[in-house]
């Protein structure tokens, strides 16, 4: 069974700190590429940022960029996305997905909203 497992959300105040994991299970974690989503109230989802599970490769939407870093230990299957100076605007549930990377280039550095496996979401907010 496949399942990404998203967790590290909470309550923080603006200039804070949180540290995401997405702990991936249920399928191989090297062939895939991870993208953390957010979708706050009302508004669509959006890709925030995404690894290539293989070799490292990062990407960055332009209003995370210098803030959030996205990074991966292959040997526990698990991407983490550490955001600092949180900003209110950044208040929204953030999911992780998995996309199939190794024969489609799929996942990163593009997003696209029909990644394979989505997990259930956890919720940052962000308090000014």
């Amino acid at each position: 069974e496949v399942q990404l497992q998203a967790s590290g959300g909470g309550l923080v105040q603006a200039g804070g700190s949180l540290r995401l994991s997405c702990v991936a299970s249920g399928f191989i974690f090297d062939e895939y590429a991870i993208g953390w989503f957010r979708q706050a109230p009302g508004k669509q989802r959006e890709g925030v940022s995404c690894i290539v599970s293989s070799d490292g490769t990062t990407y960055y939407v332009d209003s995370v960029k210098g803030r959030f870093t996205i990074t991966k230990d292959n040997a526990k299957s698990t991407v983490y996305l550490q955001m600092d100076n949180l900003k209110p605007e950044d208040t929204a549930v953030y999911y992780c997905a998995a996309d199939y990377h190794k024969t489609t280039g799929r996942g990163c550095p593009g997003f696209r909203q029909s990644y394979d496996y989505w997990g259930q979401g956890t919720l940052v907010t962000v308090s000014s």
